[in-house]
């Protein structure tokens, strides 16, 4: 099954899409489309986060989206916006310095506060909600939390609120962890809506925004001009191209392929939501409202969500097919968070890829041999909420003659998965099972 055709099967029952009906809906790219400052590939967050910034500078904009708006990982998440990046500071720092690690800490704070900037300044209803826990489920995981917490204190000036086990209950209704901290700052959304309500706020500064258009060629004009070309044959000219993809990026852009597609690799995550709960009973789950998040390699996050359901995520495969008795496996997850969830029925189950990067860190920069020309955003590993929308924003200050920023994300070094395009799943999967057994013992 193609990557594409198993995103939309993964999408069928989720949650979001059952409940924010479409209000608005985009036409194809047709014939001839002429031409434009910047030609935007992706109707996700990043995408739709870089067209605004754009507009806003005043660039002639298209954006192109292979299926619908948000229909890929930043319509179906889990919703949790969160500061900082996947990978730990650490790695950053010793590529970089601990200087320009401080600058992109930084800079993902800024990410959230965009989050709630864009949504007072284009009244967009996503049912924003402040705060999010870090929770660890052994004693061993608590002394790495402490250790993670008290190094972004001290060294990034971000402290967060230390939880002992004790204490534990008026936070997190669950037996299961031992310690937690919490960041006030961070948060959690509906990503549909939010993502649906840039796309109005876009096509409102006056983007063009086509749906269903697969872009399938990227090509030089021997002009000034690049030429994008759909699967029906639509032609659309610009001056620079964005291609904000995610993990489709190496299926619409052989060049891509070529030179940076083994840095990322798709991998599967999956979400379950119950029923809706009385208020106080969906309450009563997480006292404080926040987004959790363990500290496990594989790891679970969940939420409760505004109409009162809990919304609970994990596990991850690395195949384009739906795992058998997903429903059933991901239950059992929940119910050993919640036991007390077990009278409530589970309503949907989803899943969607996310583009991992070898050290979880994000991978921007531009293609090779069209300097300033075309850029690329991929790797956001799973944190990408937040930083998608940051992202967007860097790249746009890039277009715009300030790269400053940008390349300090561009300067990170990625190396591909081992074992190439046939043996980098096992290769993963091995790791991948190394990495559960010491989240177990």
């Amino acid at each position: 099954m193609a990557l594409l055709d198993a995103d939309r099967e993964l999408a069928r029952d989720g949650l979001y899409a059952a409940t924010s009906p479409r209000v608005d809906s985009f036409d194809a790219l047709l014939g001839d489309a002429g031409t434009c400052d910047v030609a935007v590939v992706g109707g996700g967050l990043a995408g739709l986060s870089a067209a605004i910034e754009l507009r806003q500078r005043g660039f002639d904009v298209a954006l192109l989206e292979a299926a619908r708006i948000g229909s890929g990982a930043s319509g179906r998440n889990g919703g949790q916006a969160l500061r900082g990046l996947a990978c730990d500071p650490t790695t950053i720092e010793a590529q970089l310095g601990l200087d320009e690690a401080r600058r992109i800490d930084a800079m993902t704070s800024e990410a959230v506060v965009l989050i709630r900037q864009r949504c007072a300044e284009f009244s967009i209803d996503c049912e924003w909600r402040g705060g999010a826990l870090s929770v660890a489920t052994s004693e061993r995981k608590a002394r790495q939390l402490r250790s993670d917490s008290d190094h972004l204190a001290q060294c990034y000036g971000r402290p967060t609120r230390w939880i002992e086990r004790a204490a534990l209950p008026q936070w997190i209704a669950s037996r299961r962890y031992v310690a937690a901290t919490h960041d006030p700052e961070a948060g959690h959304l509906n990503p549909l809506k939010y993502c649906r309500g840039l796309a109005r706020a876009a096509a409102g500064l006056g983007v063009r925004l086509h749906e269903r258009s697969v872009v399938t060629h990227c090509e030089e004009t021997g002009a000034a001009l690049l030429q994008l070309r759909t699967e029906s044959g639509a032609v659309l000219r610009a001056g620079q191209v964005l291609l904000a993809g995610n993990v489709h990026l190496p299926l619409l852009a052989p060049a891509l392929a070529a030179q940076i597609g083994s840095r990322v690799m798709p991998v599967g995550t999956y979400v379950v939501a119950t029923e809706p709960m009385p208020a106080a009973e969906a309450q009563a789950l997480i006292p404080c409202g926040a987004a959790v998040c363990d500290n496990n390699v594989v790891l679970d996050y969940f939420r409760v969500t505004a109409d009162h359901r809990m919304l609970f995520g994990g596990g991850v495969s690395y195949s384009a097919r739906t795992p058998t008795g997903l429903t059933a496996s991901m239950g059992r997850r929940m119910l050993a968070v919640f036991p007390q969830l077990a009278r409530r029925s589970i309503e949907h189950t989803w899943g969607g890829f996310v583009d991992i990067s070898m050290n979880r860190a994000p991978d921007f920069g531009r293609l090779a041999g069209r300097p300033g020309r075309v850029y690329y955003l991929q790797g956001f590993s799973g944190h990408g909420v937040a930083l998608t929308g940051l992202a967007g924003r860097l790249v746009a200050e890039a277009m715009a003659g300030d790269a400053s920023r940008f390349d300090t994300f561009a300067r990170l070094r990625h190396r591909p998965f081992p074992g190439g395009p046939a043996w980098r799943t096992p290769a993963l999967v091995l790791g991948m099972a190394y990495y559960r057994l010491k989240d177990l013992f």
